[in-house]
């Protein structure tokens, strides 16, 4: 896929997050599916961490210094270390969509980027900046998927009668 379709597809997503995420009620967006599964906050939070920095950071740091080793990152420690917990669900989502806002914008700047720069990566080897773009894009649809099974567990959880006549998940 060219670059030009991916980056609109990471863009085209900002209105599909915002449709999944919007408007909730705290019961709804605290609400988990397992124990031992995100909510809804944990997920807008999680969404705007790797934003900021991992995919951007990441992408970036390849096109501009790839011989330099970007950031670690800690998805799952973010959790804890970042105080999801805390924060407001609101908040984090216009936070979320506005730092996805800010890549595009830098993403279009950098179509004539050198998109073949990679850096060696100590588990996964040879990482270019392309492959962290398309990876990007499709941590945007692991999540929609998320989102959408969630909301489909928090239906069924909450639903007053049997939704047998919907088909299987």
């Amino acid at each position: 896929m060219k670059l030009v379709e991916i980056i609109n597809k990471l863009e085209q997503n900002q209105s599909v997050f915002k449709a999944l995420l919007e408007g909730k009620k705290e019961s709804e967006y605290l609400w988990r599916p397992q124990p031992n599964k995100w909510n809804l906050l944990e997920i807008v939070c999680h969404l705007v961490d790797e934003e900021i920095l991992d995919f951007r950071a990441r992408t970036k740091n390849t096109i501009e210094r790839p011989s330099i080793l970007p950031p670690p990152i800690d998805p799952e420690g973010w959790v804890k270390k970042h105080n999801y917990d805390s924060k407001d669900y609101s908040k984090t989502l216009e936070d979320f969509l506005h730092e996805r806002k800010k890549s595009i914008g830098w993403l279009k700047t950098q179509i004539e980027g050198n998109w073949s720069n990679s850096y060696e990566h100590p588990q996964l080897g040879k990482l270019s900046a392309k492959q962290f773009l398309n990876n990007w894009l499709a941590h945007d649809y692991l999540h929609i998927r998320q989102i959408n099974r969630y909301h489909y567990e928090y239906f069924k959880t909450n639903a007053d009668t049997s939704l047998m006549y919907a088909g299987d998940w």
